[in-house]
């Protein structure tokens, strides 16, 4: 499933977009606010038809605590707005520093403090629709389709074919 993170912030919103399959994401594009709400969510959703995308996936900004401050609370606002836009569905996931996260990556690479706040938006949205898409995966039931080298494994070595020297022989 591709999918769209969004780090929503009062200037930028950062966005990320995974790869088809649902298992990487990568940071995208930075929408600069324009001021107009409406305008900025009409550019996401532009973004979300042009990637092709199934799901929106928003940070949501929980207190360290866990608790849902008034950052989470105008983040909660935004993301209701958002969803009566599209048909897309838009889920939140808990962004508690990711922000952090996308600056130490980027100081890492040795960026100046100009080109990281260039890109740490996005970088951040990427951090936080990973950290959503390694949640799904971790809760996915794992794959019941048949392995066919899994049931010779169960089975034992063949019969017919002579043991490894460092197999002891088997026999009826």
């Amino acid at each position: 499933m591709r999918a769209l993170g969004l780090d929503l912030g009062s200037k930028r919103i950062g966005v990320a977009i995974s790869d088809s399959g649902g298992r990487l994401a990568t940071p995208y594009e930075v929408v600069h606010r324009s001021g107009d709400r409406g305008r900025d969510h009409r550019a996401i959703l532009e973004l979300a038809r042009e990637a092709e995308v199934e799901a929106i996936v928003v940070g949501l900004p929980l207190s360290l605590d866990g608790s849902v401050g008034p950052a989470a609370k105008r983040a909660l606002k935004e993301v209701a707005q958002l969803g009566a836009t599209t048909d897309l569905p838009v889920e939140t996931y808990d962004e508690r520093l990711s922000t952090v996260t996308a600056d130490r990556y980027l100081m890492e690479m040795d960026l100046n403090a100009a080109a990281r706040r260039k890109v740490v938006d996005k970088v951040a949205a990427a951090v936080i629709l990973q950290s959503w898409l390694d949640s799904r995966a971790a809760a996915a039931p794992h794959s019941t389709e048949p392995n066919p080298d899994a049931a010779s494994e169960a089975a034992g070595p063949d019969p017919a074919l002579p043991a490894r020297p460092d197999e002891p022989e088997t026999g009826p």
